[in-house]
Parts: C-alpha cells; structure tokens; sequence
C-alpha cells in the first residue's frame, strides 16, 4: 500500500474517531494498557534486538539511553495512560456561546485536528505517548520513528493497534510507518495530513519545516537555562541546579546552560562544581567561570550548544537583566529556571523570559506533559500558534463554530428587517 493510500485510509478512519464516545475510548487505553503488560516480554525481547543492533553500529550513548524500554519505562507509559483516562475528553467543551438574535445561537465547540503525522527518534515509549493522546483527543496518527527503534516500535504498534481497534476504535485509525523514504512521502500529503509534529535533532526538525506545506508544531533544540540569582539560598541552588543537568540527561528539558549572579558565584560555584564531579558532569566555562573553578573553555565559545549528556556550559553574569539577556539571545524558547528568594526579581524574570515554559526555584526537568498533568504529551511547542510548551491533549484539538437557527436569513439583517444581538450565554452546546 502506498503512502497516500495509508493516509486516505487514516483521514477516513480519523473522521469517525472523532465522533467516538468517551467511554469507548477510555476502554479502548483501558485495553491498551492491560495488553502492554501482558506482552511485556515480546517487547522487551524486540528492544534487545534494537540495542545490540544500535551498540555495534556506534550510537551515541545518549541516543542509545533512550532508546532503551525496560520494566521502568513500561510502568512509566502505563502510569500515563491511566492518568490519561482519569482525564477529561477534550472534543466537545463548549468554549463560547453566543445568541446572535432571537433563535439563533452561535456555539464554539472543540473538536479533534484530524490527521497528525508524528516523527520522532531513539524513545519507544514516545510512540506510546503519542498514539494513546492521538486517540483519547479523536485524531487518526501516522508514527514514523527512528530505524534505531524498529523492532521495538514494530512491537508496540502491533500491540496499540490491535488493542484499541478490539476495543471498538475505527479500524485504520493509526499506521506505522518505517523507512526514510515514508517521511518525504508523508511531507507531500497536505490533502490527508492536518498536522506534522517532529521531534528530533536541530537539523531534522529544521529540514522537516522546510520540505512540507503540512503546518508543522515542535521545536528545534532544548537550549535550557537555570539562573541561579544573588538572592538565592545555596542549597536550594545547588539542588535545582544538579536536578536540572543529571536526573536525566539525554531530553530535551535538562539544563545545558548554568547562569550564576556574580555576587554569589564565589560561594555557589565551588559547591556546584564538588557535587557535578561526584556525577562526573564535565564542566565548560567563561573566563570569570575558570578563575573561580576548574573548568574547559566553552567549545567554540557556542553558548547555544545543546549538549544531551554529562556536560554543562557555565557563565557568570552581573545582572539579573543580564541573564534574561542572556536566555532570551542563545535559548531555545523551551525551559529556564530562576533560583532566589527575591519574589520581585522572579516575577521579572517569569515575565521577560520569551520561554514556554518560565519556573521559580524548581527544576527545568518539571517541564513535561505528565507532570503537569496532561497525561504524556506529544512534545514540545516554542511556537507561539495555537499551542505552547508541552503539548498534550488540549493542544491536539481545534474547534468549531456551530451555529443553530430556526430558517434565519442573512437579507434579513441586511435589509434591516431584524437585527443582532450578540448576547452572550453561559450554555454547553446542546445537540
């Protein structure tokens, strides 16, 4: 079957899946979970094979971290999906109403997108993510993951697929697609696809915006920054800050970028450098950075480099207006952080830093879809159309404007017979 055709056959599908009922789609993730679990084995064996393959072809090792899906990434994507069905549908909230004139009442509805094409690398339980939020907010997918994967994303599929269709989902409504070649194929179908969603390296998500008329959502880099301000309290700093670059490197909200006020660099620094060799992070810094601790030149004195492993970049700056500066010239629009007990200079940051995502004394790791309470998410957004930051199930619907009238004609109101009056209701749409 030809690209095109899984792409007519998934619009067909999407179309009915966006007037399914709640509850079939709740026992449709439901089923998916208790399916996963039971197969665990078969995916854990296709996995193997995806890391030893991807070990003996030289993969970077945060790459391979990744792509790795054990027990603890199958509780982590379980864990989602029942969230996900303790969730409210997105489809149907009514989002304004609106009497126009007497009987006729104008409603917007919120209802799925359509099609979401979805390119991603290395993570496995990212496909879990994306097609169980694809089917709780009624959208058909298409899932091209990374040929690292395959086995594992083969598995997977197979098992999401069958589960939810069993469970009364419309047959056709998400495909997996495999080979490079898909991904310019899928480019090409604006007439089925509604929306593309990449999530990969710079250069990809770049090459991606450029080869589609299809609008694209994501980003580009995870370029975070923690700002660590004279009026922080060190310990709090330094835990932030370590849980910002370690907990888990390899993703796109890890710290790559530690700012630290001048006035408190001298205490901070030295604690900061003790606790990142203890986790071997290899540290880079700028000259006022190196009289005070250990550390490497900045690489070609990039400070937009994302890193995705144990190294950090390091500045020291005189300002609070400095460091917002700084963010807003080499950052990603992803995530950054401000650590101080000053609420007035917090407030000023969250306020002029031009991120998704702004914090005040917590870790840039807490930017993600599952811990806000999204359910999972299909990624990252630093755009700044229609939807922001982690993107989970509201930002996978659209809306509509319903209008419901009684034989009312627009010569009417031109001709001055009647007239509107745009009196607002607070009414759920009722049909």
């Amino acid at each position: 079957m030809s690209i095109s055709e899984i792409c007519l056959n998934v619009k067909s599908a999407s179309r009915e899946l966006a007037a399914c009922p709640s509850g079939v789609k709740n026992n449709a993730l439901m089923k998916i979970a208790q399916e996963l679990q039971n197969h665990k084995e078969e995916i854990f064996r296709a996995n193997e094979k995806d890391l030893r393959r991807s070990e003996a072809e030289n993969l970077p090792a945060p790459l391979l971290k990744r792509l790795k899906f054990d027990e603890s990434k199958l509780s982590d994507v379980i864990s989602g999906i029942h969230s996900l069905i303790r969730l409210e549908d997105p489809v149907g909230k009514t989002l304004l109403s609106t009497q126009l004139d007497e009987g006729l009442e104008l409603y917007k509805v919120t209802s799925p997108i359509g099609v979401i094409g979805i390119i991603f690398e290395s993570r496995p339980d990212a496909l879990v993510q994306i097609s169980t939020l694809c089917l709780k907010s009624g959208n058909g997918v298409l899932l091209k993951g990374g040929s690292e994967a395959l086995e594992t994303n083969r598995a997977l599929a197979g098992i999401i697929i069958s589960a939810s269709e069993e469970a009364g989902i419309p047959k056709g409504w998400c495909s997996l697609l495999e080979t490079r070649s898909d991904i310019n194929e899928l480019l090409r179908q604006d007439k089925y696809v509604d929306l593309i969603i990449p999530r990969g390296s710079n250069e990809f998500v770049k090459y991606i915006m450029d080869n589609t008329n299809i609008p694209v959502m994501g980003h580009a880099d995870g370029i975070c920054h923690c700002y660590i301000d004279a009026y922080a309290d060190p310990d709090m700093a330094l835990r932030v800050a370590i849980d910002s670059k370690t907990q888990y490197v390899a993703v796109c909200n890890a710290m790559e970028t530690l700012l630290v006020h001048k006035d408190i660099a001298g205490t901070f620094l030295p604690l900061f450098k003790k606790a990142a060799d203890e986790r071997n992070v290899e540290l880079f810094g700028c000259s006022r950075t190196a009289a005070i601790i250990d550390v490497k030149p900045v690489p070609d004195d990039d400070w937009r480099r994302e890193y995705l492993d144990y190294k950090l970049s390091v500045k020291i700056v005189d300002s609070l207006e400095e460091a917002i500066d700084h963010i807003n010239k080499y950052g990603s629009g992803h995530t950054d952080a401000i650590v101080t007990s000053d609420e007035q200079r917090a407030s000023r940051f969250l306020s002029l830093v031009d991120s998704g995502n702004v914090f005040w004394n917590c870790s840039t790791r807490f930017s993600d879809g599952f811990r806000y309470g999204f359910g999972a998410e299909v990624g990252i957004s630093t755009g700044k159309l229609h939807a922001r930051g982690p993107v989970g199930l509201d930002g996978l619907v659209i809306y509509k404007y319903k209008l419901l009238g009684k034989g009312q004609i627009v010569a009417d109101y031109a001709e001055k017979k009647r007239s509107f009056i745009h009196k607002k209701l607070n009414k759920d749409f009722p049909i």
